[in-house]
């Protein structure tokens, strides 16, 4: 966003938009923190347990198979700090808590993120809709989110729990002030038009037509009232259409869209994908969509409304298959972790871990064979070029393994990394969020007990922030009704009347 929206969105006498860009920081005392973002920067000291070794800390630039060593260990750690509630509600002393928090976090006062000044208000739940608005809320956007009386529905998609919230609604809900309205009701409904008179995005992932059953349709009600508004419409496959209005999920949508069916071992069965990969590039593409619209708006100086579909989202991930088919008319087939279209590209076995080769071309391939000890291969007629070795898969696989089968994984993918062969060992979770050069990116955000993944836009001047742990059901609903002048009185009638909740910050 321009540095013009910024001074004018701050300029606005009175508006909320004004009081959350006068800095970070009393936004965070405003949203109830649970957390400073100085706790990031200033992490816990590795205490014991999580990536420690009975010797001590695994330092940055330690070498990948130090930092893997201590896997076993950190699965018994990070078990031991986050198996269920109970545990997690008895862990008040956090001075005792190894820290993963990168030394690199940015340090000193926080500064102004790239969005800060604007306003989003989300309606959405579950994850490609709190996944955008995280993004936002990281780089420094005020994002409100409004939750029904019972919650997100992933706050209890556990476990593992912190408090009461599954840590699936903690991975995508940081940075955010959380209200609770019931938006069926009319009460509810006129306190989010109020908090809509000074906002630059609306995100919702209702089913179509329920914003338009309660008069708020983008159209006919929200464009003419708010014409600078960016309105975002997440929904399973569009509003119209033969599947137009229909839930989506993200599995229905692998399996739908044809992601599940080039997903699998060779011959065996359609295999959903480990990751909600659908749902996750759905909050991306609407990431995307929210920053176009507001860049075009600094032309027009209105706003529009953006149409992300899951199917649609979907569908855009069928890159190479979908080409393939449009070129050959073959339906492609399932290849276990072959590529379709480049050998060797496969996972392989080795005297330990199992490694991955990425052989993008030939000279790749011959640096490959040199280091082997078997530079010969490189020019064999089978495999002297990727056509010819996608045409021998099998030889070439197993030739490979045979010289694979005494060598160590990760000594080896770190020397064939060295001499521009991408290769990478087969990692597991624990190993991975230990790792040397993880930690050294700055990936892992440290909140009091909170644990997240950092964003991986890494900005110069305007980096991404880590404010406030996720919210507690209802924990800033006073603090959000209070700034729009709704008295205590009648907070609290609303409140027996089941319009809206308010709870205590989540215990750091």
């Amino acid at each position: 966003m321009s540095g013009n929206v910024s001074k004018r969105l701050r300029a606005s006498s009175g508006s909320e938009i004004g009081r959350a860009a006068a800095g970070a920081s009393d936004a965070a005392g405003a949203a109830g923190t649970a957390g400073a973002f100085a706790d990031a920067a200033h992490p816990l000291p590795p205490a014991g347990g999580l990536c420690m070794s009975s010797e001590g800390g695994v330092p940055p630039g330690t070498a990948i198979a130090d930092a893997t060593a201590t896997a076993s260990d950190a699965r018994t750690a990070f078990a031991a700090n986050t198996k269920d509630a109970k545990d997690a509600k008895d862990a008040k002393d956090t001075t005792s808590r190894p820290s993963l928090a990168a030394a690199n976090h940015a340090t000193g006062p926080v500064r102004p993120g790239a969005l800060a000044g604007l306003k989003i208000i989300d309606l959405s739940r579950v994850l490609g809709g709190p996944y955008c608005t995280q993004a936002l809320a990281d780089h420094g956007a005020r994002v409100i989110k409004i939750e029904p009386p019972a919650g997100d529905e992933t706050r209890g998609w556990g476990p593992p729990f912190l408090d009461d919230d599954a840590w699936y609604f903690t991975g995508v809900n940081r940075n955010k002030e959380g209200i609770v309205l019931d938006l069926s009701r009319d009460e509810g409904r006129a306190i989010l038009w109020r908090l809509l008179e000074d906002a630059d995005v609306l995100v919702e992932n209702f089913k179509p037509g329920t914003l338009a059953r309660w008069g708020m349709d983008y159209e006919r009600d929200l464009r003419p009232r708010f014409a600078r508004l960016v309105h975002c419409a997440i929904t399973g496959f569009g509003a119209d259409g033969p599947l137009g209005g229909l839930p989506g999920y993200d599995a229905v949508i692998q399996a739908m869209a044809g992601l599940m069916s080039v997903n699998g071992d060779a011959g065996g069965d359609a295999t959903r994908i480990g990751l909600p990969i659908v749902d996750m590039v759905t909050g991306l593409n609407a990431l995307a969509g929210i920053l176009l619209a507001l860049a075009e708006r600094e032309r027009s100086g209105v706003g529009q409304s953006i149409d992300i579909a899951l199917y649609d989202c979907g569908v855009s991930l069928l890159h190479p298959h979908l080409p393939n088919w449009f070129g050959s008319g073959r339906t492609p087939a399932r290849s276990g972790n072959a590529h379709p279209n480049i050998a060797p590209y496969d996972s392989y076995r080795t005297a330990s871990a199992p490694i991955f080769l990425a052989i993008g071309n030939d000279r790749q391939f011959a640096r490959l064979c040199a280091h082997l000890g078997v530079p010969a291969l490189a020019s064999d007629p089978r495999f002297i070029d990727n056509r010819s070795r996608c045409a021998h898969r099998a030889e070439l696989k197993a030739s490979l393994e045979t010289r694979l089968a005494g060598r160590d994984g990760e000594t080896l993918a770190r020397e064939l990394m060295a001499e521009g062969v991408p290769c990478g060992p087969v990692r597991t979770i624990d190993a991975l969020a230990c790792d040397p050069h993880t930690l050294h990116r700055g990936l892992v955000v440290e909140m009091g007990r909170y644990r997240g993944a950092a964003s991986p836009i890494k900005l110069s001047r305007t980096p991404a922030t880590y404010r406030t742990a996720p919210p507690t059901l209802g924990r800033d609903t006073r603090a959000v009704l209070d700034a729009l002048g709704i008295d205590a009185a009648t907070q609290a009638r609303l409140a027996d009347a089941g319009v809206l909740k308010e709870a205590k910050p989540m215990a750091t």
